[in-house]
């Protein structure tokens, strides 16, 4: 007798063949069988014709810290997500001891726009080693399987402390360093991670800890990995890397690489199309250099007082730590509106934002008498008030107390390019930062939008192909081994929808956070299901499983 069997689905095994219609049996949290079935089961389910696949395989988010208050990495399972990568970026939360713990919380509250109440009064800081960490989500339990890496700024932090965002290691601090990326491999860590981006600030303004790490410090971390003979690198890119130095690395190593990001930027359209390219031409020559690409147009929600597409400009420094009263005056300055116009005029790799303000609305006003404003670009705003744009801009959070909220759309608007990187076959279609930027964005539904918008809608990947994508593909260049495909033996990772509505709903805003702190969020559309390890933890409604079935993932395929 089977656990579970679901009848009459169109199977999509994950591995890129043409869907068939058959019955999935699964026993002990494994597929048992794929065919017609006629065994009894515990319990049995009637696909009628839905689409039964892999659960979605997300390599690249930031539920390091909600882990330990939330067991659910909510929204990622309800968007069909059975596997997260966390730790990305360089910025776990382990190793940690006590008195470095509220320098991580500021660092990640500014660099991935996490709420710092949520941490502070959320955060389980029950461990200090890496191997403690992922002891606490063991007994903790966790509903999607998760991975992670160890990060660069993390290790930094617990050898340097503040001095990890100020200056080079020396020789010693080096060696340590390399201790604890041992440790974490050790306790089973999917590699390390880090950041050179020039857009990653910590507290106060500062650089993150990994930003400050000469080449020698980072080829001596990731060679850890090439000693242990497995593990995965991921760097988020900045303008000092290079390919030939990231492809240097995978063939010292022997190790997969992934750089991110690689999203379309009308200022510079050659960056992204170069990150595939090179990684491709790697590829080629046997080296494992891969760049994540988004399917999603990168957009942010954002008041002024919290603006992260504008931080990486120098004319912005000083509003980072300003209280609000000094930020509104220096907002409504002349000479420094002058500067802020010179930064946008500047060239400048790694900005966000280059004054593109027909990409940059009105998304809400804290005046009930502007609220015609709402969905009004900055540039028709402009006009129809007569002023600079940025004028108007900066006019109207001063006008409103701070309190106005921008959307902005920064990169990969233009889907005829994005659709370019997603198809060239050194791009790996991730980029989620669930977890993360809750303030401006829900980004976690990427897999549903693909298979909704990028699939049936637009018609740039056929159904198994992009389900392969997002399953079998990133659990396979991540050493997952046994997941995301549907096959006898494999891990029951499933996800059950409808491909004529499959689709991520709609930014709403949720006050669900610890300390009652509020976060973006989407819902799933045509979702049926979603199983880990052959339990159903969403009905396409709500979380119905009582126990928590995920594990944390710490061996690896070879």
């Amino acid at each position: 007798m089977y656990d579970l069997v679901i009848k009459g689905a169109q199977v999509a095994d994950g591995l890129g063949n043409p869907l068939k219609t058959a019955d999935v049996g699964v026993e002990g949290g494994r597929i048992a069988e794929v065919g017609r079935i006629d065994a009894a089961a515990k319990q049995s389910i009637d696909a009628d014709g839905l689409v039964l696949a892999p659960g979605i395989v997300d390599v690249h988010t930031h539920y390091d810290a909600q882990l330990t208050w939330d067991s659910d990495a909510t929204p990622s399972p309800a968007l069909g997500v059975t596997t997260v990568v966390v730790g990305n970026c360089g910025f776990s939360i382990a190793p940690c001891p006590p008195e470095c713990r509220d320098l991580i919380a500021r660092n990640l509250a500014e660099v991935e726009g996490m709420s710092l109440t949520a941490l502070r009064s959320g955060t389980n800081w029950e461990f200090e080693s890496f191997d403690e960490y992922l002891g606490l989500l063991r007994q903790k339990g966790v509903t999607p399987n998760v991975a992670a890496f160890i990060g660069h700024s993390a290790v930094r932090t617990m050898v340097m402390g503040e001095e990890a965002s100020e200056r080079a290691a020396n020789d010693d601090e080096v060696a340590a360093m390399r201790d604890l990326v041992v440790g974490g491999m050790d306790a089973g860590a999917i590699g390390f991670s880090t950041s050179t981006s020039i857009n990653h600030h910590g507290d106060g303004g500062v650089p993150m800890p990994s930003r400050l790490a000469e080449e020698s410090e980072l080829r001596s971390l990731v060679s850890v990995l090439g000693e242990k003979g497995r593990g995965v690198f991921q760097l988020t890119v900045g303008p000092s890397m290079t390919s030939e130095v990231m492809e240097s690395i995978a063939a010292d190593n022997g190790c997969p690489v992934f750089q991110t990001a690689a999203l379309h930027n009308a200022a510079y359209p050659e960056r992204a199309n170069k990150m595939v390219s090179d990684s491709a031409a790697a590829q080629t020559r046997g080296n494992g250099l891969w760049a994540q690409v988004s399917c999603q147009s990168l957009s942010m929600d954002f008041a002024l007082t919290a603006a992260f597409p504008l931080q990486s400009l120098d004319s912005w420094r000083p509003l980072i730590d300003a209280d609000n009263e000094s930020f509104e005056r220096q907002i409504r300055d002349a000479e420094f509106r002058k500067r802020f116009r010179h930064d946008l005029d500047a060239p400048q790799k790694g900005k966000l934002f280059y004054g593109d303000w027909s990409k940059v609305e009105v998304a809400m006003t804290a005046r009930a008498e502007n609220r015609e404003l709402e969905g009004m670009s900055i540039d028709k705003l402009a006009e129809r008030q007569g002023k600079d744009p940025i004028d108007a801009f900066f006019d109207l959070s001063a006008e409103e107390g701070l309190g106005t909220v921008y959307t902005a759309g920064l990169m990969n608007s233009d889907e005829d390019e994005v659709e370019k990187l997603m198809r060239q076959p050194g791009s790996l279609i991730s980029l989620s930062d669930g977890g993360a930027h809750l303030r401006y964005l829900c980004d976690a539904g990427y897999g549903l939008h693909l298979l909704g918008h990028w699939v049936r809608e637009r018609g740039s990947f056929d159904l198994p192909d992009a389900i392969r994508r997002l399953t079998s593909l990133p659990a396979d260049l991540y050493k997952i081994a046994d997941r995301g495909r549907i096959a006898p033996g494999a891990h029951a990772d499933l996800l059950l929808f409808d491909a004529a509505t499959v689709a991520r709903g709609p930014l709403r805003r949720a006050f669900d956070l610890p300390g009652g702190e509020s976060r973006l969020m989407r819902d799933p559309v045509g979702v049926h299901g979603v199983w880990v390890n052959g339990e159903h933890v969403f009905d396409g409604a709500d979380y119905v499983a009582v126990a928590k079935p995920g594990v944390v993932i710490d061996r690896f395929a070879p």
